[in-house]
C-alpha cells in the first residue's frame, strides 16, 4: 500500500483497521509519524552584536595577536635550535608585540569613541535617565520663572516707570 493509497483510505471515513476492530478496542492510528520539534529554534541573543567599526578593530587585533604568538614561538624554537634565524625572529617578535598592543588598544579606543558618538543605550526605567529628566524640568521652571520676573521689569522700564528721566 503506497502513500497515495493510504491517503485515500484515511480520507474515506473509516479505514480497514477500524472496520474490523472489536467494540471497545481503540482503533489503530494512521502510519503518519508524530510531528517533530523544529530543527532550528531562535533564541534571543544574550549580548548585543558589536558595532561594525569595533568588530573590524577586534578582528584586526585578533589576527595581529595570533601572528605575534606564532612569531614568538618560532623565535623561541629557533633560539633553542641555535639557528641563525633566531635573532631576526626575536627582533620581528618585539616589533610585532608593539603592533599587537596597538591593535588591542585600537579596539578599546574605537569602542569608547563609538559609545561617545552614538550614546549608551539605557533602559527607559533607568534611574539616571529619570534624574536627568527631573533636573531638566527644574532648570526649565527656573528659567521660565526668571524670564517672567525679567519680563515684568523690562515692561515697566519701557513704559517710563521710576528711574527713567527721559525717553531717549
Amino acid at each position: 500500500m503506497g502513500t497515495a493509497e493510504r491517503h485515500k483510505a484515511s480520507g474515506s471515513g473509516k479505514g480497514e483497521a477500524e472496520r474490523g476492530a472489536a467494540p471497545g478496542v481503540a482503533p489503530r492510528g494512521d502510519d503518519r509519524p508524530a510531528p517533530r520539534p523544529p530543527l532550528w529554534v531562535e533564541e534571543p541573543a544574550r549580548r548585543r552584536r558589536l558595532p561594525d567599526p569595533v568588530r573590524t578593530a577586534a578582528v584586526r587585533a585578533v589576527i595581529l595577536v595570533a601572528v605575534t604568538l606564532v612569531q614568538a614561538m618560532v623565535a623561541f624554537l629557533t633560539a633553542l635550535a641555535g639557528s641563525w634565524l633566531s635573532f631576526p625572529m626575536v627582533l620581528s617578535s618585539v616589533a610585532s608585540t608593539i603592533v599587537a598592543t596597538w591593535g588591542v588598544l585600537d579596539v578599546w579606543v574605537t569602542r569608547q569613541v563609538w559609545k561617545q558618538r552614538h550614546g549608551v543605550v539605557s533602559a527607559p526605567s533607568s534611574t539616571a535617565r529619570q534624574l536627568r529628566r527631573e533636573r531638566r524640568r527644574a532648570r526649565r521652571h527656573a528659567r521660565a520663572a526668571a524670564r517672567g520676573k525679567v519680563g515684568i521689569r523690562m515692561r515697566v522700564r519701557r513704559r517710563g516707570g521710576a528711574g527713567q528721566l527721559s525717553h531717549s
